[in-house]
């Protein structure tokens, strides 16, 4: 089920080439019309594409040749990316003139250098070449245009389900019956959404609670119809008609006559209807649907069981809560499996084969389709190296039939849209229960140009961010803890078996038993505690885009691996050597100019960055937090391109940051800098900044008045500052008509803190809406410009053991809807539920949580 991905790359690079300004293609010598000639080529080989993908399955000559194209188009993508690499070093020059750019300086307006210009036209004429080579092949497969349009097939589902094939499921049934029981004062018809990933038994539980006395007395009228590939009015009335009235021909009624149908046969019925397998995200459609429902007996105590894997489908179907399907419990994995991997009571000869099967099923994670899956390829057989094959083996790379829990599961791989797949398939990128963080995943595909280009008023992060709330919407990824400027997640071990096969040859897990690996395999993970030496596949690997390094030991990772990495990948999009223990990077890095992300967290043993470190001109990322660094060399603010920095330095100043530097930055973080003392002059110069995190700053006194240029600001936490203050008076003729961005402000564990910043308050008082205020113990008032902030929704004072006066006037807070106090006695005393004194000006909050301790 391997991917190619090629309507994806495809659509990147043709953006990518309509994104070239006018200027750079005109100072390039000589490449305008072989530009314009491979810009036709690709258009015409993507019309074509997503017939090419739906039929590369059943014809291996296309899926190999898709596979050249694919290569092709990488290197196409590189040769565009050039097009920028040295608009970038151009632009430095023209910023930074010295003596050996004084022609850059004196002719910037005009053309690239000669020599670039003959490069890169004999690199595009190359592509052309290679892309004319493939032609008659290509053409010979006679593809046809057609929509992007993602569909799942139809199947058929049952009504009737055996009660003695259903294991694990009797509370969930009578959870679903309790809920169908419980009465409604709705004009609609209550939906009642199961949601899970696929193979979890969402329609065998329907069908369990659909079979139940119970269920079918309470509803006399019974309809179970599976709605799967295209939510089609005409097509669900005539199979509701038709599971009504058996046998009843409605194919040639008109909608009208549809409509009469349904309502003579359910006018005035008690029923329920199950919609089974519902991928609709169309919410007119199912309005419609709704309607009709609605229209064929008014106001009645009928129900209706939907199953589908996306919580956005549920939202749109359903104001109730949806009901989240778990996995089941080993033990009920394990009578499961041994259902179906043994014939009756036979299971009681193989006790060596059942301790095996216990290992078996935990590789499942309580999916029943899985363990059925796995289960089957064991029935009838007793040799034990059979089940130990079956043990020892990811569950993605063994042979599955359609209905198996792979096949399934790539049901919802093949309704995400194109570029999502390729952003799924990334997360094979980490390990099995790896715990993901959604900031570093975002900027992993930011550095790899996967993301659509950000709409009118958006960063590329906001585009990373819906990508990510798409898939927590489908359940392919499953949210841990949320901690408001990013959360972290993980994914189900089965849906990492199916990142891992639709990227099997983009993505590898490198160790020091592999032994081969494709050398056009794009994105590596080097990961082994053992590891001693380096893996001679890498040497043999030129076209590496992603290198991820971790967990590797002291003695395994040294400066010849990263030699080796840098000089063989030349077109390195993002490394990550987080927490490795490595004491420099080598100077030649600087000669990764496409280098967009770069994480050396917590890499405490590196000091200074090399002098070639200001040549990584295309960097958007750089973690430098926990590093062991001296200062900030000037370099880091030469890197125009930079959004997101975060850093450890053991400096007390840091260098005043210069006008036109930085000016891309959204995301700023100092941490652990434990002998700064104050923030960099030139702040005001960081016009796009929207994060600013300060953390473990302990000698770091105040904020400078230069905060208040940053117009962009959205976002702002201090946290563990011992000696802060943030006493930032207004004044008053200067200061009036300020207009900030504040939407959310987190002070923690500030001991020095008695003030807020009124000047920060003031200008955000229509546009802040999260305060958090947590263990400031010196603070003991609050400013009565709190209460001017009338977008604040979220209130939350934690440990502020001095605050005891009121908050005067928050009645007047109308959009608050959550305040929590805790460990604040005199506030908690004042405000408590239904006894406090002034409990009647928060009572109209929705969520309020007061308590006198922690």
């Amino acid at each position: 089920m391997a991917e190619t991905f090629l309507f994806d790359i495809a659509e990147r690079v043709l953006a990518k080439i309509g994104h070239l300004s006018v200027d750079e293609v005109r100072l390039a010598f000589n490449v305008k019309t072989d530009l314009k000639k491979l810009e036709d080529i690709m258009i015409s080989i993507k019309a074509v594409l997503l017939d090419a993908e739906r039929q590369q399955h059943q014809n291996e000559k296309l899926r190999l040749c898709m596979w050249k194209l694919r290569d092709i188009f990488y290197d196409a993508e590189d040769v565009i990316d050039d097009f920028k690499c040295e608009a970038l070093r151009k632009q430095d020059a023209i910023n930074h003139p010295n003596i050996n750019n004084l022609k850059v300086r004196v002719l910037g307006s005009f053309r690239l250098p000669l020599s670039f210009s003959l490069k890169i036209a004999h690199k595009i004429k190359d592509i052309n070449g290679r892309l004319g080579e493939l032609a008659t092949e290509w053409n010979s497969f006679g593809l046809r245009q057609c929509n992007d349009s993602r569909h799942v097939f139809c199947r058929e589902t049952i009504s009737f389900v055996d009660s003695s094939d259903v294991i694990g499921r009797d509370e969930d049934k009578e959870n679903i019956i309790s809920m169908l029981m419980k009465p409604s004062e709705d004009r609609n018809v209550p939906v009642i959404p199961v949601v899970g990933i696929g193979g979890l038994g969402k329609t065998t539980l329907a069908q369990f609670v659909y079979n139940d006395d119970r269920v079918t007395s309470l509803f006399p009228l019974k309809i179970l119809i599976c709605v799967s590939e295209e939510f089609d009015l005409f097509r669900l009335l005539k199979l509701i008609i038709q599971s009504v009235n058996k046998g009843e021909r409605c194919d040639d009624s008109t909608l009208d006559a549809l409509q009469a149908r349904l309502r003579s046969l359910l006018n005035d019925k008690k029923f329920l209807i199950v919609l089974d397998d519902v991928w609709n995200e169309n919410q007119a459609k199912w309005v419609e649907l709704r309607n009709f429902l609605r229209s064929t007996n008014g106001f009645s105590p009928s129900k209706i069981i939907v199953t589908p894997r996306s919580l956005k489908v549920a939202s749109i179907m359903s104001s109730i809560p949806p009901y989240i399907l778990e996995g089941l419990p080993l033990e009920d994995c394990l009578t499961l499996f041994t259902k179906w991997a043994f014939n009756d009571g036979d299971e009681r000869h193989y006790p060596n084969l059942i301790r095996i099967g216990e290992e078996i099923v935990k590789k499942c994670k309580g999916v029943p389709l899985a363990v059925r899956t796995l289960g089957s390829l064991l029935f009838q057989k007793t040799d034990e190296s059979d089940w130990i094959y079956i043990r020892e083996s990811e569950i993605w790379r063994l042979e599955q039939h359609e209905n198996d829990i792979l096949p399934v599961l790539k049901l919802s791989y093949n309704h995400l849209p194109s570029h999502l797949q390729r952003c799924f398939a990334f997360l094979s990128l980490y390990k099995k229960d790896e715990i993901y963080y959604s900031d570093r995943v975002i900027r992993l595909w930011m550095a790899n140009g996967l993301l659509e280009h950000p709409k009118q008023n958006q960063e590329w992060e906001d585009v990373g961010k819906r990508y990510l709330n798409e898939l927590l919407s489908r359940c392919l990824i499953q949210m841990e803890y949320d901690f408001g400027l990013y959360f972290n997640f993980k994914m189900h071990d089965l849906v990492h078996d199916l990142a891992l096969d639709v990227s099997q040859k983009e993505c590898k897990t490198v160790n020091s038993k592999t032994e081969t690996v494709d050398e056009n395999v794009r994105h590596l993970l080097l990961c082994e505690q053992k590891l001693v030496e380096v893996p001679r596949v890498l040497e043999e690997m030129k076209n590496v885009r992603t290198l991820i390094i971790q967990d590797v030991s002291k003695a395994s990772i040294n400066e010849s691996l990263i030699n080796l990495c840098v000089s063989n990948f030349k077109y390195l999009r993002a490394l990550a050597l987080r927490r490795s223990p490595l004491r420099a990077l080598p100077n030649c890095i600087g000669t990764l100019k496409h280098l967009r992300d770069l994480d050396l967290a917590h890499c405490g043993g590196i000091q200074k960055l090399p002098s070639s470190f200001d040549k990584l001109r295309s960097l958007q990322s750089l973690n430098l937090e926990g590093s062991g660094l001296k200062l900030l060399p000037d370099s880091v603010q030469r890197l125009i391109e930079l959004r997101h920095l975060e850093m450890t330095v053991e400096a007390k100043h840091l260098k005043e940051i210069r006008a036109g530097c930085w000016t891309s930055l959204q995301y700023l973080r100092l941490g652990w800098c434990k002998e700064l003392e104050c923030l960099p002059e030139g702040m005001q110069y960081l016009k796009s900044l929207r994060t600013l995190v300060l953390v473990f700053c302990h000698k770091l006194v105040s904020l400078p008045r230069s905060l208040k240029f940053l117009t962009k600001l959205e976002h702002l936490e201090i946290k563990y500052c011992q000696k802060i203050n943030l006493e930032m008076e207004v004044e008053e003729e200067e200061d009036k008509d300020l207009q900030l961005s504040l939407k959310t402000f987190s002070l923690l564990e500030l001991n020095a803190l008695r003030d807020l910043p009124r000047l920060l308050l003031q200008g955000s008082s229509s546009t802040l809406q999260q305060l958090q205020i947590c263990w400031c113990p010196n603070l003991s008032v609050l400013p009565a410009r709190l209460l001017n902030l009338t977008s604040l929704h979220k209130l939350e004072i934690v440990g502020c053991i001095k605050l005891s006066a009121q908050l005067e006037g928050i009645e007047r807070l109308t959009n608050l809807t959550e305040l929590t106090i805790h460990g604040c006695p005199e506030l908690s005393k004042r405000y408590r539920e239904n006894a406090g004194k002034d409990w009647h000006k928060i009572a109209h909050i929705q969520k309020v949580v007061i308590k006198d301790e922690i």
